[in-house]
């Protein structure tokens, strides 16, 4: 809700090009998807990943990474703000951001990108505890970021103890 008429703001494609910060927020738009916009935000993360992944050294890329995440903490504070909800279900960025970090440390092929999709999912829709206990008590950007990076840093466990099994 806004502070001035107390009405509340309807994300549209006119709210997202009113200012940069909502343009990324909602993912380039993913996030404005009627149902499951956390799974469109996370569905943007594949082509972000392998367009970047081959053109970056692993340093490099890590690097655009941690300020894709920084950023993330300023454009969904603006953004939260803005709509008068802290943590807009239409706000992706934090899923895209998430989910590449997932997609660096995944083993190569369609099953293990698939799985690793799955799991990040389950994880960030579940929110077992820590990431419940952030998800409610940790506000403003940083709070919509990082209980995906938690979200994320399961995935990523759960993949490892899949691999060792496996291969």
């Amino acid at each position: 809700m806004t502070i001035l008429d107390e009405t509340p703001v309807v994300p549209s494609w006119k709210f997202l090009f009113s200012h940069p910060a909502h343009f990324l927020s909602f993912g380039f738009g993913s996030g404005l998807a009627k149902k499951a916009p956390g799974t469109f935000g996370t569905l943007v993360a594949f082509p972000l990943y392998w367009y970047l992944a081959p053109r970056l050294s692993d340093a490099i890329f890590l690097s655009v990474l941690f300020g894709a995440f920084v950023i993330g903490i300023w454009v969904c504070g603006i953004t939260g703000r803005a709509l008068g909800v802290p943590d807009h279900g239409g706000m992706v960025w934090d899923e895209i951001v998430a989910m590449v970090l997932v997609l660096f440390f995944t083993p190569t092929g369609w099953m293990w990108s698939l799985l690793a999709f799955v799991l990040f999912r389950f994880f960030d829709i579940v929110k077992p505890q820590p990431i419940r206990y952030f998800d409610n008590n940790l506000h403003g950007g940083l709070g919509v970021m990082f209980d995906d990076l938690l979200a994320a840093g399961y995935a990523l466990l759960c993949l490892s103890v899949i691999k060792s099994v496996l291969l």
